[in-house]
């Protein structure tokens, strides 16, 4: 066996899938869908071939001629980073490039989050979501769960008649079931005969475009829509004011398509629709094509959520169109990404924000060398994850150290001749993905001499920050870092002098303070500025973790009321370790453990499995 990603059994010498068609039954009072997936490989093979699965029951693998079964075996225990091996047996007699295989997820799925009603916002109907990256569609349906694996896929969605669903596909239609549409007679355990009730409908989805399994994306629930765009609407659940915040929020989202489209090329996705899911979404953002997923609290009401999306957008060029071949290099994805979502926040909204937003992203990069001191590997930008669970080392590396380096880049070479460089390479391998040496041949084929320059060994193998790193410059942002080194000489900011500050100034100011300071401080400080009430939860976090590093205990109550409202992993890591880490600080730590033990199944299982990772360390 060649193994082709480090958190995949998928074999380099195996064929890949290159369609897939599925047939999904969502069965909400089990929490499971059962299904019947059709996949057609790159071409015929001979004898074994190797897909991942986690948490899945394969019923039958099945020929396409005949629908005879094929052998099929599962490993004896499940890997605990990459699941479970399904090796089938694909016969020489009768050589196949396509075959079925019928089989069920289970409730423990670690790629879905099914949602009773009073979990939702609508607190009537029930809602299921899914977040695949980064080696989670496997726990869905059985693949080849790889980047290197880009398939087009086809669905047919059989859900409850009073709900509705998206996907990251386009929506061809909503009916009533018919018989044996797609592949719904192989159904198994009675569910073929389920297919056709009256108390259920089909919802139709086509994805003509290669994409890589970690962006499969559904959701179902009681659904409703706004228009804010030609290209985009806002959909949530049916609650008037939740879309009615959200489509005020994003009402700018066209405008950053163009800048985008200006920038990068031709956006080539046709729709650029977002989903806002419920609170327990564990991510700020996820860029599935066609049908962005994005957690509430980016709503803040003055647009600058809106960042999120440039950044989610920005993926539509650089992560969906150009992917990392495997999570080794996820860098490509993110380190991009975060440069294109910054040249699109400064087109929109101005060089003093982009250059706030790089200014966070800095000292978030500083204190991620801290967090890895003792294990450099995750400092690098391309590095080794064998045996490595990729949500456990999730990091702002790849982002803030990838966008360092291609704004070393620019800087090398000047921003119009960057511009150039960035839309042939978007040209060239859009629809592929890529390792890190693939981009540093193109990189010095099309720049030549940038390695004399540069140091690029440095920069992609090397572990912390390079020297020639740069932090961002601005009169805003000096003045905003200069008064929080003033706090640590006890002034704090005038009124007048924080009276224009929205959430990214008060984030930055935070974040530049001293881990620990005098609770008397953390007291004035919210009293004069009432930051543990901020609806910014990127202001409200940052202060909570320096009123718990501080110890005041005050803000304790805060603390597990946000612990117990939200389930984004950007604010569950800091609050959980900020309680757990350390000697002593028992109380902290008996409040972790029973905060999560209540709000543990509101959480996403990707944020459980994060926490528990948290306690595994530090308990």
């Amino acid at each position: 066996m060649a193994p082709l990603d480090p958190h995949s059994f998928t074999d380099s010498h195996h064929p890949l899938t290159t369609d897939i068609s599925l047939s999904l039954y969502l069965d909400f009072p089990s929490a499971t869908i059962h299904g019947v997936a059709f996949f057609i490989l790159k071409s015929p093979h001979v004898g074994q071939l190797y897909f991942d699965t986690r948490s899945l029951y394969i019923h039958q693998v099945l020929s396409p001629i005949t629908l005879s079964p094929l052998p099929f075996s599962l490993s004896s225990s499940p890997d605990p980073i990459k699941g479970t091996q399904l090796s089938i047996s694909l016969p020489d007699d009768d050589v196949l490039n396509s075959f079925f295989i019928v089989f069920s997820t289970s409730p423990s799925s670690s790629a879905l989050q099914w949602l009773s009603p009073p979990q939702t916002f609508n607190k009537k109907h029930p809602f299921v979501y899914t977040q695949c990256q980064c080696i989670h569609a496997r726990s869905i349906f059985p693949c080849q769960d790889t980047p290197a694996a880009r398939i087009r896929y086809s669905a047919f969605l059989n859900v409850p008649r009073e709900l509705s669903a998206v996907m990251s596909a386009r929506h061809v239609d909503r009916r009533s079931p018919v018989a044996g549409e797609g592949h719904s007679h192989l159904l198994p355990g009675g569910f073929n005969s389920l297919w056709c009730s009256e108390t259920r409908v089909v919802e139709e989805f086509q994805m003509n475009q290669p994409i890589p399994p970690y962006l499969f994306a559904f959701a179902v629930g009681e659904l409703g829509f706004r228009e804010v765009g030609p290209r985009t609407r806002v959909y949530s659940e049916a609650v008037n004011s939740v879309l009615d915040a959200a489509a005020k929020e994003f009402a700018g989202t066209e405008e950053m398509i163009r800048e985008g489209e200006k920038l990068f090329g031709d956006y080539d996705w046709e729709r650029f629709d977002l989903l806002v899911l419920p609170p327990s979404f564990p991510y700020g953002g996820m860029e599935n094509p066609r049908m962005v997923f994005l957690t509430p609290t980016v709503i803040k009401g003055d647009a600058s959520g809106a960042q999120v999306v440039a950044h989610e957008l920005a993926h539509s060029w650089t992560g969906n169109l150009i992917t990392n071949m495997n999570n080794e290099h996820f860098w490509l994805n993110e380190g991009f990404t975060t440069y294109a979502e910054r040249r699109i926040v400064e087109a929109v909204q101005g060089e003093d924000r982009a250059i706030l937003n790089t200014g966070i992203g800095w000292k978030g990069l500083n204190e991620e060398m801290e967090r890895f001191k003792d294990n450099l590997e995750f400092t690098k930008l391309k590095n080794n994850q064998e045996g490595v669970d990729p949500d456990t080392v999730y990091s702002e590396v790849p982002y803030e150290k990838g966008f360092q380096f291609l704004w070393r880049i620019e800087r090398q070479i000047g921003r119009p001749a960057f511009d150039e460089f960035i839309k042939k390479y978007i040209a060239t391998f859009k629809f592929k993905s890529i390792d890190t040496h693939t981009f540093l041949k193109f990189l010095k084929a099309n720049v030549p001499g940038i390695e004399k320059e540069i140091d690029l060994v440095l920069w992609t193998e090397g572990t912390g920050i390079p020297p020639d790193a740069y932090e961002p410059v601005s009169n805003l942002y000096t003045k905003i870092v200069s008064l929080a080194n003033e706090f640590k000489l006890g002034r704090m900011p005038r009124e007048d002098e924080v009276a224009d500050w929205r959430g990214q100034e008060w984030e930055l100011y935070l974040e530049n303070l001293p881990k620990v300071i005098d609770a008397s401080q953390v007291l004035a400080l919210d009293e004069r500025y009432r930051l543990s009430e901020s609806k910014d939860y990127e202001v409200k976090v940052a202060f909570l973790q320096l009123a718990i590093m501080s110890q005041c205990r005050n803000f304790y109550g805060e603390v597990e009321k946000t612990l117990k409202e939200v389930g984004r992993m950007k604010y569950l890591r800091p609050l959980y370790r900020a309680l757990v880490q350390g000697k002593g600080k028992e109380e902290d730590k008996i409040l972790a453990k029973r905060v999560f033990s209540e709000a543990r199944e509101c959480y996403h299982p990707i944020a459980r499995g994060v926490v528990e990772s948290i306690f595994a360390k530090h308990l």
